[in-house]
């Protein structure tokens, strides 16, 4: 393990197996992917860990590999290689989410994990150290009130990583390493509606790749955001749609950016067998801004980002469906 002059130490590892030993013997430490988010909260006095597990050098982890049926994604490949690559393109809602994230010097560095497993977000609490003090904290750190919901007793901080929403809509598992061993889960019970404690993860643990089945369905994201570039989702969508003459097959409907986790639409299978028509789409207008829940979290009102979630589900579904933008 290296030192920085800093003096916050830094260890490398070679491989999963050293990267959980290096973080069960360092408590306090924290994984480090790309740092894109992570480097941030410990500049702004957020995130103090007192030393880096860096993974950049564990090449297992940064590997793209087909096998059978099952694509595995590393969480160590760069949100730029995933953009890239032959293997990718099918999943087309990933590629569109991944060459959305921020910039090409962020995407040069961030990673598949890191973008998952992201911190969440909030006006009131990604700012510096001495206006967070002015206004005693947040109930996400160092305070007791949650400012977007002073009378409630959970973190609203909204979750804003483009990845995962185009990930779910293709059902895929997430390998996860941990001091006991490895286990595997669906990547929708990585998170949990909490901004404070949005990941299932126990102390110790690293998501180490994801897995995807073959043959994808044609699928698409779009977000809407502050700025054309470098910006969070306001609100993010991915759609996956199978159809035949018009009717749906398949429907799966993803959200980011307007609650405290990336989620599922719930209850899309009742539009299996209807035609795309303008009466599907309202419905799913409907459905959509029934399910999220956008809270005062960014410079954007709730009800913007919860009627811009809804229009882009209802225009990637027509879109997917081969009758244009509704």
């Amino acid at each position: 393990m290296s030192t920085l002059a800093s003096g916050l130490r830094v260890a490398h590892p070679h491989s999963i197996e050293e990267a959980i030993a290096a973080r069960a013997q360092n408590p306090g430490s924290r994984f480090l992917g790309g740092g894109t988010d992570l480097i941030v909260n410990m500049r702004r006095q957020i995130d103090t860990p007192n030393a880096l597990i860096d993974l950049s050098r564990v090449d297992e982890m940064a590997e793209i590999v087909a096998k059978g049926d099952i694509l595995r994604i590393g969480a160590g490949v760069t949100i730029a290689s995933l953009a890239g690559d032959a293997s990718i393109a099918p999943y087309k809602a990933v590629v569109q989410a991944a060459e959305g994230i921020a910039g090409p010097g962020h995407r040069n560095m961030a990673t598949v994990g890191g973008n998952l497993c992201q911190d969440t977000r909030c006006i009131y609490y990604n700012q510096s150290e001495w206006w967070r003090s002015a206004n005693s904290f947040c109930l996400k750190h160092r305070g007791d009130t949650c400012h977007v919901a002073p009378q409630g007793q959970r973190c609203h901080a909204a979750y804003s990583g483009d990845l995962a929403p185009a990930l779910l809509v293709f059902n895929p598992e997430i390998d996860i390493a941990a001091p006991k061993g490895c286990r595997r889960m669906p990547l929708a019970d990585l998170f949990v509606e909490d901004g404070r404690a949005h990941l299932s993860l126990t102390e110790g643990e690293l998501v180490v790749a994801v897995r995807l089945p073959a043959a994808p369905p044609p699928s698409a994201y779009a977000k809407v955001r502050v700025r054309g570039a470098i910006d969070f989702p306001l609100a993010g969508v991915a759609v996956a749609l199978t159809s035949s003459g018009g009717k749906v097959g398949s429907l799966r409907i993803a959200l980011t950016g307007t609650n405290s986790r990336p989620f599922l639409l719930a209850d899309t299978d009742r539009f299996a067998g209807r035609a795309v028509d303008d009466k599907l789409l309202q419905e799913i207008d409907r459905l959509v801004q029934k399910q999220v829940q956008p809270m005062r979290t960014t410079t954007a009102s709730s009800n913007y980002r919860r009627v811009a979630a809804a229009a882009l589900a209802r225009r990637l579904v027509a879109q997917l469906a081969g009758q244009g933008a509704a």
